[in-house]
Parts: C-alpha cells; structure tokens; sequence
C-alpha cells in the first residue's frame, strides 16, 4: 500500500485534518513518527508526535543513513527514519508522513512509491491568524513560518481537479511534486476531499483488513 505524504504550511489544518482521519479509520492508518531537534509542547509525548531528541542523536542518525528524509526548519531538525515506515507496513496500515516541503522533495528523490497530498490555507492572511489564535509561536517563530509559507503557496498556479474541490498543483519547475492540493477553507469540505484524494488506498486497506 502505497504511503500518503502530507506537507503544508503550519496553520493550514493538515494536522486537524490527519487526526480525523486517523480516529475515524483507526485501523487503516498509523502515523510515522518524526524525530526532532524541537522542544516538545504543551500536551506532545514522546513517541506519539514526535520522538525528541538531542541534536548530536539526530546528527548520528543522518551519518548512520538511518533518515528517509530530514529537513531543517525554523533553527530545529526534523526526519522521518526508515524504521518508522517499515513499523507501519508490518502493522499492515497505511503510513502517513507529515513532513515540510524539503522534506517532499527528500522522498521523491530516494523513488518511494507515494502519494503526495498538499494542504494549505486559502490565504496568507487567514493562515497568520490560525497561527496568532493557537499562541504556541512566538514573533520570531511565526515570522518564519510565514516566510517559509509564502514561498509554498506562492509555488505555483492551481487549477480544479473534476468533480469534487480538490486542486491538483501545476509547477513550472516542479511538475510532479504533490498529486493533489486540497485549500482548506472550510474544514469538512478540506477532509471530504483528503478522503477523495486517497480512496483508493483506504479502498485497498479495507478490504484487507476485510471491513467496508
């Protein structure tokens, strides 16, 4: 079963809309936890939404090759390991990668068989008052995260995917880099679309796991 990797500006919903998921299809999906360099938040536990840990680990970890990908974002590192997606696939679920931009273009180059799904807030301003209402960033923080953003959406043009309000992202130098987009402007329309988006996959590890 192919993974679904799922990348957005922070803000966008991508995380809203992979907790629904998960909690609606329990048993289809499993999340690959990321390793950080990051301070964990309120409420965040070890091993659940990221593993975290120091710095020189992480950097053993990359000469190691023990990384499918890892980026550098807002001064903290962040990786997905290959025992991670190899946990997920023995579990017989569909392992779903939350990663950032670099980190997208990390997997397309080591040839993994994925779907790449964009989600993303409608607009710039309405992502920077997502952010402002959760108060987990601070001015510096949330000043790059709208300058990492801005280069995201302004990526490239977008056009309507047939039949249902999935946007399939068109770039001039990056053609092939997501499947779909989905612009989260309203929440259970954006999930509605995240579950078109990935039918086929949800189709296949149901029948599977023998469940409609």
């Amino acid at each position: 079963m192919k993974p679904i990797v799922i990348s957005g500006p922070s803000g966008g919903g991508k995380s809203t809309v992979i907790a629904k998921t998960m909690e609606t299809y329990p048993n289809a999906f499993a999340f690959a936890v990321s390793h950080t360099t990051r301070k964990s938040r309120p409420g965040e536990i070890d091993g659940k939404n990221y593993w975290f840990v120091t710095e020189k680990k992480f950097k053993e970890m990359i000469e190691n090759n023990e990384f499918l990908e890892h980026a550098t974002f807002g001064g903290n590192m962040y990786g997905t390991s290959k025992k991670a997606l190899e946990d997920v696939s023995k579990a017989g679920c569909i392992c779903i990668l939350d990663v950032e931009l670099q980190g997208v273009r990390s997997i397309h180059k080591c040839g993994l068989d994925a779907k790449y799904v964009l989600i993303r807030a409608p607009t710039l301003n309405i992502l920077e008052q997502r952010l402002r209402a959760r108060k987990t960033e601070t001015e510096e923080s949330l000043k790059k995260r709208m300058k990492h953003a801005e280069e995201d959406l302004n990526a490239g043009s977008f056009s309507l995917f047939p039949c249902f309000k999935v946007y399939r992202l068109i770039l001039d130098a990056e053609p092939n880099l997501f499947d779909f987009v989905i612009i989260n402007d309203d929440f259970e329309r954006a999930y509605n679309d995240f579950l078109m988006a990935i039918k086929e996959e949800l189709s296949e590890v149901m029948s599977l796991k023998g469940q409609n």
